[in-house]
């Protein structure tokens, strides 16, 4: 029947997702512990399957090759939540010190407000080298990574931010 899925044939193909979609779905409930999720997944597995039949090797079973497609989406949105939660912790802390400032009267430029949404990554090296002048060498010391890494990074922050500025700019311009 995986031969037969392999070669196009859709009934073989929808047999096996039949036959092994309790498995699949009790696995999926048992690390999600969420049945909404566990829904989505399972149907973005069937159609990851579906779509790389293809690619499955017979080395294992075919319940494991599903249930290590399922195991890598589930992380993968596992991943995207933290990056989402770090993100919006990152604007609320924007608007706090924001809010601070112009309590205090200080100004605040778009470039904070560009600042703010830029991942640290690319942040740190940004404001060590433009803000205080330190070099790739130095950075690379001080963060513990290559100085091409720092080069890389700082003119991946200086992109992003001219980005932020533009767009700013350009919903200025409309407003």
């Amino acid at each position: 029947m995986i031969k037969q899925a392999k070669k196009g044939n859709q009934n073989a193909l929808s047999l096996l997702l039949q036959q092994n979609y309790s498995i699949l779905f009790h696995y999926l409930l048992k690390i999600t512990l969420n049945r909404s999720v566990t829904e989505d997944l399972v149907q973005e597995t069937m159609l990851k399957c579906i779509q790389k039949i293809e690619m499955y090797e017979e080395k294992a079973k075919f319940s494991s090759w599903l249930i290590s497609i399922a195991s890598n989406l589930y992380m993968d949105q596992i991943r995207k939540q933290k990056t989402e939660k770090k993100y919006n912790e990152q604007i609320k802390q924007a608007r706090s010190l924001k809010w601070k400032a112009a309590a205090r009267n200080e100004e605040w430029s778009e470039l904070l407000d560009a600042l703010c949404v830029l991942n640290e990554e690319n942040r740190i090296p940004l404001i060590l080298k433009h803000y205080y002048g330190y070099t790739y060498d130095e950075i690379g010391r001080m963060l513990k990574i290559p100085a091409g890494t720092a080069k890389s990074r700082v003119h991946n922050g200086v992109k992003f931010i001219r980005e932020e500025l533009e767009d700013h700019e350009r919903k200025r311009g409309e407003a």
